[in-house]
């Protein structure tokens, strides 16, 4: 799934007429290297969430056959946050477990192998974590030392268990299952339901990526990203493949 529903509003007044998620890197709307990564990594059936401008996205991705995926969208007439959202798409899963990206990052990321940690540990959810001396800003994870996760942002395991520092990347695989207690049709976080599981004991994972990541937040890190494609810190593989411009009109 990949969730394209936000306002955009730190990119504002860029967003006011054009979706965060078709917003060119290199040429190439945002959520389109997304679509690419997927591809990739053997992705073949996409969820994508959609609220502000969403028309237009859909306009521009159509069933997803131009990039060899099919696309099915979740419609937000009221905007539901991550947690919300994920599971209004719910009925899309098929009760197996769902990789999430966010539709504004640009990433640089090994998805089998994500894939494969999360599957061979059993875990309840994996989120992708990196090194960052301004965690606490981003959110601070702490991960214990065999990976599972202690506390999102102060909540969780109350301990005295030294604790590596992360921030959450936006990637994330989760079971469908920690989506029960998440209310329907209501705004929220899917944070909370991570911190229940923690409490309750389930294996919520850590998986540090080591590969290239932005979010594409602010002007500034818009800016950044445009000069990393052209540095070459991230390529489309798939580029010379298909006809990756999209009409933003």
């Amino acid at each position: 799934m990949i969730l394209a529903a936000g306002l955009g509003t730190r990119l504002r007044p860029l967003t006011n007429t054009i979706p965060k998620p078709l917003l060119p890197v290199g040429g190439v709307p945002l959520i389109v290297w997304n679509l690419l990564l997927l591809k990739r990594h053997g992705f073949r059936q996409v969820v994508i969430n959609l609220h502000h401008l969403g028309p237009m996205i859909e306009q521009a991705l159509g069933t997803g056959s131009k990039f060899g995926i099919q696309i099915i969208y979740s419609h937000e007439p009221i905007i539901l946050g991550t947690g919300g959202g994920i599971k209004q798409a719910e009925p899309h899963f098929s009760g197996e477990p769902v990789l999430i990206v966010n539709g504004d990052t640009l990433v640089e990321l090994d998805l089998e192998t994500l894939r494969d940690f999360h599957c061979t540990r059993n875990a309840a959810a994996t989120l992708v974590l990196r090194e960052d001396s301004d965690a606490v800003r981003w959110g601070l994870v702490e991960v214990g030392d065999q990976g599972q996760i202690l506390r999102i942002t102060g909540k969780g395991l109350v301990n005295s268990v030294p604790a590596t520092p992360r921030m959450f990347a936006g990637i994330h695989i989760l079971h469908p299952r920690l989506l029960r207690e998440v209310p329907k049709g209501v705004a929220s976080s899917i944070i909370n339901p991570y911190v229940r599981a923690i409490e309750r004991g389930e294996p919520v994972l850590g998986y540090d990526l080591r590969g290239y990541w932005s979010d594409i937040g602010t002007t500034e890190r818009y800016a950044q990203a445009e000069r990393d494609v052209r540095a070459g810190l991230i390529r489309l593989e798939d580029r010379q493949s298909i006809e990756l411009r999209v009409p933003l009109k």
